[in-house]
């Protein structure tokens, strides 16, 4: 099957280099740029992405193809009108896949790596989770619905290059039609801040208009302050890929009661059991 993202890599490689360059010839006092340790983080947290999904990925086409063989339907890749049902399926299923890896800790303490710099560039893009095993549960019943595994791969990665390019600071809003409908780097800037307005806001992939609907939506407004409402403040990749997993593990140890156990959990990250 073509391997879209590995395709890509060269683009992505031209393209990070550029926009480096660019803060070298043209700063600016209200961007934070690139950092050099890290850039190398982030690059480090994409290869260990690369690896894990070598393996991973055949799971993953062994689950769709299961699924797909006992789907009613299988919808034809002659269609263009089955590659836009696709586009759209796929980028709901991201939408939920995104929301949920926010809202639930063992979902999070995977996706917090993707958030953990205090940074925001094209290097940002690529601080990708090394255990990405929570992923494959939300895009299961697009199989089912028949479309071919194949496909829903190729269309997972065509949403992954396009937000590739709006980990950007370098791009000020866009046409207001363009803001209305797709995420743009405006909208995602809001999804990377700490800010207390844009926590758990702006979970589109390439659509912004699920956030419009399910009330996720937040404007880009007040200047956006990257990385985590508690920065772990390392470079070490072992680290910034295991740290949530470690303090969830605190947590259940020291929790008194089964309940607290769980909640430390399923509950959303901060969740403790004397809160309010």
């Amino acid at each position: 099957m073509f391997d879209l993202i590995m395709h890509a890599i060269p683009v992505f490689a031209v393209c990070l280099f550029l926009e480096a360059v660019s803060f070298y010839f043209l700063p600016d006092d209200d961007e934070r740029g690139y950092e050099l340790r890290d850039v190398r983080t982030s690059l480090a947290m994409g290869v260990g992405n690369v690896v894990v999904n070598l393996g991973w990925k055949l799971v993953v086409l062994t689950a769709y193809a299961a699924a797909f063989a006992i789907a009613p339907l299988h919808l034809p890749a002659d269609n263009p009108l089955t590659w836009v049902a696709l586009f759209f399926a796929d980028d709901l299923a991201y939408y939920w896949f995104h929301r949920t890896h926010h809202t639930i800790r063992v979902f999070w303490a995977s996706h917090v790596v993707h958030h953990s710099s205090q940074y925001y560039n094209l290097s940002t893009a690529l601080r990708q989770s090394w255990t990405p095993f929570t992923s494959m549960p939300f895009w299961l019943p697009l199989a089912l619905l028949g479309f071919s595994p194949w496909m829903i791969l190729l269309q997972q990665a065509v949403s992954l290059v396009y937000q590739f390019f709006i980990h950007t600071e370098r791009i000020d809003k866009l046409w207001g039609p363009v803001e209305l409908v797709m995420n743009t780097p405006s909208h995602h800037r809001v999804h990377h801040g700490s800010n207390q307005r844009y926590l758990d806001k702006n979970y589109g992939g390439i659509l912004i208009v699920w956030d419009r609907l399910f009330k996720t939506f937040e404007p880009e407004g007040e200047r956006v302050r990257y990385g985590l409402t508690t920065n772990i403040d390392t470079f070490n990749p072992v680290r910034v890929a295991t740290h949530e997993f470690a303090a969830i593990w605190r947590d259940v140890r020291t929790a008194r009661t089964w309940k607290g156990r769980w909640g430390y959990i399923a509950k959303g990250p901060g969740w403790h059991p004397d809160a309010p």
